[in-house]
């Protein structure tokens, strides 16, 4: 069984995209999920799974939309996916309060990245992989147009972003 890390894009704890942390953990066990819990709520699930990682992430999917009513892009990630995100932030530790990370449903199209690469991203940094994008505001995200759903148009790929501290949980509680 893979541990997987499991982030739900857009959940809100009211409206349109409202998911029940704890409706949501029963309707994820009774499909088949293991160990499920979740973290905050921000639509952070940690679950073990023998299914691949695409997978994993169609039955969530269908499962919130069954269950919920709710349509919500998700990402998973595996305990190492999570880890090697981590471990490839290109900031410095003393700055994790201002370091979010951006992860990829997909990777985006070649000359999406280039470009994005091109912009001139101060007075915040942003660094652009295949599969999460880290950035490091100058004093927080929302004082940046550098957010989510810039990212997203920028490269037409469904992204969630995460702070370094949530990250850092969901990688913990899913070891």
């Amino acid at each position: 069984m893979n541990n997987y890390a499991i982030f739900l894009r857009g959940v809100m704890p009211t409206g349109k995209n409202k998911v029940p942390m704890g409706a949501l953990r029963v309707a994820l066990s009774d499909a088949g999920l293991v160990d499920v819990q979740t973290y905050i709520q921000s639509g952070n699930v940690i679950a073990k799974s023998a299914l691949d990682r695409h997978a994993v992430q169609l039955l969530v999917h269908e499962t919130i939309a069954r269950e919920i009513g709710a349509d919500i892009v998700v990402i998973a990630r595996t305990h190492a996916d999570v880890g090697r995100v981590m471990e490839a932030n290109p900031f410095p530790s003393n700055a994790a309060s201002r370091t979010y990370f951006s992860l990829l449903a997909q990777p985006p199209s070649a000359h999406l990245v280039d470009a994005l690469r091109q912009l001139d991203f101060s007075p915040d940094c942003v660094h652009v992989t295949s599969d999460a994008i880290y950035t490091l505001y100058a004093t927080k995200l929302s004082d940046s147009k550098f957010n989510n759903n810039f990212f997203e148009r920028k490269l037409k790929v469904a992204a969630t972003t995460r702070n370094f501290n949530t990250l850092s949980r969901c990688a913990a509680l899913s070891a």
